[in-house]
């Protein structure tokens, strides 16, 4: 008797199955390589299916790397939500809290870190992404608003918060790029992040 022909192996994702397959697939390649040697072909391999696979869901290289960005930025603004509600609203400790989130988000991701900050080619076109960089942002304002008493926020608020991002972003890119410890400084990272969050905001109003 004739044996039957093997059923041949298919790729059997549901659309949005594939696609998180793929984002999964090229984040780990981003990590592990950087997103300077992060290829398709690659990719399709570590997920496990054709190489025609992303043109299914995605319009190039750029736009996969541009989906791996995104997801990782809803990620640190989403535990950035998650720490800061630990402390109480107005408090110094929350302002501290997101500086600690940001900087851990760069050591524990530190490729998909870089990708977010490197992606300068049609960036600005990436609505997703623009909206997404400018609701984390507008976070920090608002607890700075906050940490002063008000709900609302101005001019002098939008100024401390983004002092307050220019200070840990460097700080960020120092510890990923091992400069802090070729330099052998000897820091406790809470001690930092207090220390420049009483430099840029202040006491709170009422207190000498």
């Amino acid at each position: 008797m004739e044996k039957s022909a093997k059923p041949e192996k298919r790729e059997s994702y549901h659309h949005g199955d594939l696609r998180s397959k793929l984002i999964d697939a090229t984040r780990a390649l981003v990590e592990e390589k950087g997103p300077d040697h992060f290829s398709v072909s690659a990719a399709c391999r570590r997920a496990g299916v054709s190489s025609a696979a992303p043109y299914k869901h995605f319009k190039d290289k750029e736009e996969m790397l541009r989906a791996v960005a995104l997801a990782g930025m809803q990620r640190q603004r989403s535990d950035l939500i998650e720490e800061i509600a630990k402390y109480e609203v107005g408090s110094v400790e929350r302002i501290i809290a997101m500086g600690r989130v940001y900087i851990r988000f760069a050591v524990t991701e530190p490729g998909v870190f870089r990708l977010m900050f490197g992606l300068s080619e049609g960036h600005g076109a990436h609505s997703e992404l623009v909206e997404t960089g400018n609701n984390t942002f507008a976070v920090v304002q608002q607890e700075v608003a906050r940490y002063r008493g008000s709900e609302t926020v101005n001019a002098s608020d939008e100024h401390q918060a983004f002092l307050l991002w220019s200070f840990v972003h460097g700080l960020s890119f120092l510890t990923i790029d091992g400069k802090l410890t070729e330099k052998k400084l000897d820091y406790d990272l809470e001690d930092v992040l207090r220390d420049i969050a009483m430099r840029v905001v202040g006491k709170p109003p009422g207190v000498a």
